[in-house]
């Protein structure tokens, strides 16, 4: 082991690093953190965004105007009308937000400074997942009453009733539990991953490069060149994985108001 890694593990920074050193610590105790600063950033943000690009709209809209009237009409139209129809327009405002939100939290994990992102944390995603259960079932009891609701998500019509003693349950999990426990796990397991390759290959290269051996310095490049392209990658990652938890939201909103299974 180099000098350099030594006189590392002598001070405040222990080598290899612990699992524990993946999130940011503590900012100023346990109730303000990075994440949460950062999560409050996020809002600020798109908060100002908003407000300040239909402050005063114009037919020909400026830059502002036409960014939030871009990612508004995606949502909206690609969205909202794609998986509910016409019913759906009055949730594209909610879905126009939550693709927002998850895309900007998303990109904080290759912005510098931030680093990381909130949602490779399972805290976030499980609040976004409770918004997008609480609201797809409120929606659903809301059109067809509660007991009705329950019966249309657990009994498939047509279906032999011996058979309801083995599909309630399969329905049960599917429609009450596998539907969020998934919705949240996709897009933390998606942004986590993405953030331990970034570590790895960045990581690996400054280790490569204070070894003792010229080659494994010399071939560290390319450990830095995969740090690059996984930045580019975790983009890719961070635009997708906000564009499939809105459209799967969607999905489960739409479910819940249809007149049959």
């Amino acid at each position: 082991m180099s000098g350099q890694l030594v006189v590392a593990q002598g001070a405040e920074l222990p080598w290899p690093p612990s699992v524990g050193d993946f999130y940011p610590p503590d900012v100023a105790g346990p109730w303000v953190t990075k994440f949460g600063i950062m999560i409050w950033i996020a809002v600020a943000a798109l908060i100002i965004f908003f407000m300040t690009a239909y402050r005063k709209p114009k037919l020909v809209p400026g830059r502002a105007q036409w960014a939030a009237e871009e990612v508004y009409g995606l949502i909206r139209n690609g969205v909202a009308r794609d998986q509910m129809g016409a019913a759906g327009i009055k949730f594209a405002p909610y879905l126009t937000v939550l693709f927002s939100f998850i895309l900007l939290t998303n990109l904080f994990g290759i912005i510098p400074g931030f680093q990381i992102s909130p949602n490779s944390h399972i805290a976030f995603p499980i609040v976004l997942t409770a918004i997008s259960y609480a609201m797809y079932n409120y929606v659903g009891v809301r059109k067809h009453g509660f007991f009705k609701y329950v019966k249309m998500s657990l009994i498939l019509p047509g279906v032999p009733w011996p058979m309801h003693f083995l599909l309630v349950p399969i329905e049960f999990l599917q429609n009450f539990v596998i539907r969020p426990v998934t919705l949240a796990l996709r897009l933390f397991a998606n942004m986590f991953a993405g953030h331990l390759l970034l570590l790895v290959f960045t990581v690996g290269g400054f280790v490569m490069l204070a070894s003792d051996s010229l080659f494994v310095q010399v071939t560290s490049v390319f450990s830095f060149l995969m740090a690059i392209l996984m930045v580019f990658f975790e983009l890719l990652v961070a635009v997708l994985q906000a564009y499939v938890f809105v459209v799967l939201s969607a999905n489960y909103i739409s479910t819940s108001m249809a007149d049959s299974h």
